[in-house]
């Protein structure tokens, strides 16, 4: 599957370039991670005022308060996920839909769960016309989400969370890797410290925490927003 549309111009093909360089200086080593954000044109995701910068290491607004994260920021979590070709998983926080369509590249399937109604719509026609098949953007809350979704291999959280969410747990296969950051209480008025946590849930049901280090990710907000 690929989401090139047509020849790239010249300063296109320097601007996918200058990420790419810049994905490795900011320690993202995974050739299979730097190939799947290389084809993934992150400018069809971005607000249309801010495409010209969507190939900068910046965050962007995406509209109902949320951005896209960094391009190295979201790197660094595709490559702690160890997406395999073969891998089912799920993104919690669809946002513009740049994350699944990069996991597309990676996994079997993407689900990925927005819990803003217009920004699920949104992702959801993005990926339909880039050509991501096998990923879907529902609308749906995260940290509460349908039964009918079955088990993942790989579930990621795109934002921060007090504890590891018990029904997204639910939701890991065996063998399976779960990614979050976790949001430590902070003094009046000072920003939540983030860590970003792996879980890895054996074949016996045994999980193992791993602390990834330090992060920046918004805290996920539970129920279901129409607009913001």
């Amino acid at each position: 599957m690929t989401l090139e549309r047509g020849a790239l111009s010249n300063a296109e093909v320097e601007e996918r370039a200058a990420l790419l360089l810049t994905l490795r200086q900011g320690g993202v080593r995974d050739l299979s991670v730097l190939r799947a954000m290389e084809a993934t044109p992150r400018e069809a995701f971005a607000p249309y005022r801010f495409r010209d910068l969507a190939n900068r290491n910046l965050s962007l607004p995406i509209g109902c308060g949320q951005t896209m994260s960094r391009p190295v920021e979201l790197g660094r979590r595709l490559e702690a996920l160890r997406t395999g070709r073969g891998h089912r998983v799920l993104e919690i926080g669809a946002g513009s839909g740049y994350g699944a369509a990069a996991l597309a590249q990676l996994a079997r399937e993407v689900v990925t769960l927005e819990r803003f109604e217009t920004l699920a719509i949104e992702a959801s026609r993005r990926l339909a016309v880039h050509g991501a098949a096998n990923a879907k953007a529902i609308y749906a809350d995260g940290l509460d989400p349908p039964d009918d979704l079955g088990r993942f291999d790989r579930i990621i959280v795109q934002a921060s969370v007090g504890a590891a969410p018990a029904a997204l747990i639910q939701l890991l296969a065996p063998g399976g890797i779960m990614l979050f950051a976790r949001r430590a209480h902070a003094m009046a008025g000072a920003r939540a410290k983030e860590r970003l946590i792996k879980l890895d849930l054996n074949e016996d049901g045994e999980l193992r925490e791993t602390d990834l280090g330090p992060c920046r990710l918004g805290a996920a907000i539970p129920g279901l927003a129409q607009a913001l």
